[in-house]
């Protein structure tokens, strides 16, 4: 949205102390609740060897999708967002490649979010549908047609086993493998040893397709790297995340000295 947000405009409007106010990124948010989360909060999907303190990585798919990662500073764990859901799509096999000459002749710039996050689950299925000409289910169809979001309803068919639709299935398939690949991108590029954590509604959604061993398999195809890969601890969070880490940046940020915060963070290291 073509909106100008400002902490001091938002703060006079509220008629708060303008140091009551704070604007961070979604993923930032996220981030910020990963090392206080309760094992409840989370779905395992590879236990491996998590190293202490180190790097963690966030990827999110929602309605689009959001990226950031966790360093060690020496004292905590420090938060950073970032755009990384708008980097380049990179196919790993034939029917991606097919994938991404279909998008390329919508999008001049096909970005991983067109092809895994709430708006590109469509943009999957209409490819497998008018490219690979996978039967469309009429009443599947029709409530596409009028539904306010798309993905909630090519997912739910996905994952119903007694009301299975093919080209649902399919296209759930298709973006859990785009969805291994980058997340296994981003735990590679920053060395994310300390863990991976899914996030977002459609990680949610499609909990129980990430379960399954192709999501593993593609996350751990990064070449010589993958004995590495298959290390790495990789969680679904299926809690609301970024209020919490909302709710830690409001409880105080651990370098001011927040006793509650330091005391939270030291429980996370010692798990």
């Amino acid at each position: 949205m073509p909106w100008l947000i400002e902490e001091n405009s938002l703060a006079k409007e509220l008629n708060l102390n303008h140091k009551s106010v704070r604007l961070i990124n979604d993923l930032e948010a996220i981030a910020r609740a990963v090392p206080i989360l309760r094992p409840s909060d989370m779905v395992k999907i590879n236990l491996g060897e998590p190293v202490r303190k180190g790097a963690v990585a966030v990827i999110a798919p929602g309605a689009g999708l959001g990226e950031s990662f966790l360093t060690w500073d020496g004292s905590h764990y420090m938060a950073h967002g970032s755009e990384g859901g708008h980097s380049d799509f990179a196919p790993t096999d034939e029917r991606q490649i097919r994938l991404l000459t279909y998008m390329l002749k919508q999008f001049d710039h096909v970005s991983f979010e067109h092809v895994c996050s709430g708006i590109g689950i469509p943009n999957i299925y209409r490819f497998l549908r008018d490219v690979e000409h996978i039967p469309e289910p009429l009443e599947v169809a029709k409530l596409i047609d009028t539904a306010a979001d798309p993905s909630v309803v090519i997912i739910n068919p996905a994952v119903d086993p007694t009301n299975r639709s093919k080209l649902c299935a399919e296209t759930l398939g298709l973006l859990v493998s785009i969805l291994g690949s980058e997340a296994g991108n981003l735990a590679a590029k920053f060395l994310a040893t300390g863990g991976v954590y899914l996030a977002g509604g459609v990680a949610v959604h499609a909990l129980q397709a990430i379960k399954q061993p192709d999501f593993l398999e593609r996350f751990k195809r990064k070449g010589r790297f993958a004995e590495l890969m298959s290390r790495i601890p990789i969680h679904v969070v299926v809690t609301p995340a970024g209020l919490a880490g909302a709710a830690c940046l409001r409880a105080g940020e651990p370098h001011s000295g927040s006793r509650d915060q330091l005391g939270i963070l030291k429980s996370f290291q010692a798990t």
